[in-house]
């Protein structure tokens, strides 16, 4: 086996998985490695189990700014654009309802004045009201004696949207379409080190495997990207808080569509939503809490040590949780997000919270969802002492790029492939293929990418 490539990808989730896909389909590079450390692809944070399985598009994620649903817009319409071209239409890709909520009086002229300043960049975006919502989505609206809500409450949505999508699947699609030639995929590589070599080259290494070389290497680790760029002597200034999520699932009779509810501009993670579940048939899925684990990933043994590595320990990260615990809103949501996760009471609580979305729900309804729920690495960043959301790139501008996606990562996986795309052509001089590009993706120019 020849252990030489022209590039190297580490970690084959959907991220991974579409620039393996970008490279071999859209690029004349001849020999790409895809190297994950599991047994098969997609096992962590794109996992069906493990994310919210949608395609956040801006339109109902009330804590996007007006900017960022503009870019996140784009980006969904990429991976949707793959899922339609490859005809993955009720297997990785699903069409619901989707919509945003405002329950009472200020959330109500808060959803009124986003939809109008939102239809902008979404011109098939429905404001409804609630006369419409007792017609589209009745278990919003419908008390448990069969009354309505006495609270004002609208929407702002569609009826009809691609707006589901099992990411897992899609991955596992994209690495079968880009074997061939000279790449590969190599499974049960858990990557321990990467060593730049004299000739320019890096050398990858996994415990009791055999070495595999690169001109370029793309590290989308989600965070462990972080510790193995910290390995090497990059993004020292940062540090990595794993916020885990975790779900409790419903009859699928409840909701009919996505329902999301409006985010707390103070709170650094997602208000809860509903979501048709496309792995769990038959039920709806409420979700996520928020809690910060000391470990990189969920529901896999180990990388406690590597959580010790990452965050940072020192003044900077100190003034960072302080800061976040000193403010009483954070505090009081991350100690009832704490509340969610113990087993004799967590249900009772949640089920207060859960109301919001269906008022008529019964604590019988909810089912903790065991086994649902992945990590997101946040950002900590050490010289400017503050949390920061979204994505983070390091690059080292000689070869080597480290990328850490959390949410919308997923959503906007085929946006970050195209990016780094450009990045590994121009390193390797190598030749972009645009009119496959622009035959799948419907897009005539990536000038918008580098804006």
């Amino acid at each position: 086996m020849n252990n030489s490539y022209d590039v190297a990808i580490i970690g084959a989730g959907i991220s991974g998985s579409a620039l393996f896909y970008v490279l071999t389909q859209y690029t004349d590079i001849k020999k790409v490695a895809l190297l994950e450390k599991y047994a098969q692809p997609a096992t962590l944070s794109s996992s069906g189990n493990n994310n919210s399985q949608t395609i956040h598009a801006g339109d109902i994620e009330t804590n996007y700014t007006f900017e960022k649903a503009k870019k996140v817009s784009r980006a969904a319409k990429l991976i949707e654009s793959y899922a339609l071209y490859h005809k993955l239409q009720n297997k990785s890709i699903f069409e619901y309802q989707k919509m945003a909520i405002g329950v009472g009086d200020k959330e109500v002229e808060f959803m009124q004045k986003r939809h109008e300043e939102f239809k902008e960049i979404y011109p098939e975006l429905e404001f409804f009201t609630k006369e419409t919502l007792k017609e589209i989505e009745p278990n919003v609206v419908k008390l448990a004696d069969g009354s309505d809500r006495p609270e004002n409450i609208v929407g702002s949505g569609m009826r009809k949207s691609f707006c589901a999508m099992n990411f897992c699947s899609v991955a596992t699609h994209m690495i079968e379409q880009s074997l061939g030639g000279e790449h590969s995929v190599i499974f049960n590589y858990p990557v321990t080190s990467i060593t730049l070599q004299n000739d320019g080259r890096y050398l990858i290494r996994a415990q009791g495997k055999e070495a595999i070389s690169a001109s370029f290497v793309l590290v989308d680790a989600g965070a462990h990207s972080l510790f193995l760029a910290q390995n090497m002597g990059y993004g020292l200034d940062l540090g990595c808080l794993p916020v885990s999520g975790s779900f409790y699932f419903i009859p699928g009779d409840k909701l009919r569509g996505k329902v999301y509810t409006v985010q707390n501009p103070k709170l650094p993670f997602a208000a809860i939503h509903g979501d048709p579940d496309v792995v769990a048939s038959g039920k709806n899925r409420l979700g996520p809490t928020a809690l910060a684990l000391p470990k990189l990933e969920r529901f896999k043994s180990g990388t406690y040590l590597d959580f010790m590595k990452v965050f940072g320990f020192g003044s900077a990260t100190t003034k960072i949780m302080w800061d976040l615990f000193s403010d009483k809103e954070i505090r009081d949501y991350i100690f009832r997000n704490f509340l969610y996760e113990i087993p004799s009471i967590g249900k009772k609580y949640f089920w207060e919270e859960a109301k919001k979305i269906i008022p008529s729900i019964q604590i019988e309804d909810l089912t903790y969802a065991e086994g649902f729920g992945g990590i997101r690495p946040q950002v900590l960043d050490k010289n400017l002492k503050k949390l920061v959301l979204g994505e983070k790139k390091i690059k080292s501008n000689k070869g080597i790029t480290f990328n850490m996606t959390p949410s919308p990562g997923a959503t906007s996986c085929m946006r970050n492939a195209l990016i780094d795309m450009l990045e590994i052509t121009e390193y390797l001089n190598a030749e972009v293929k645009m009119d496959r590009i622009k035959a799948e993706l419907n897009e005539e120019s990536l000038e918008w990418l580098v804006d």
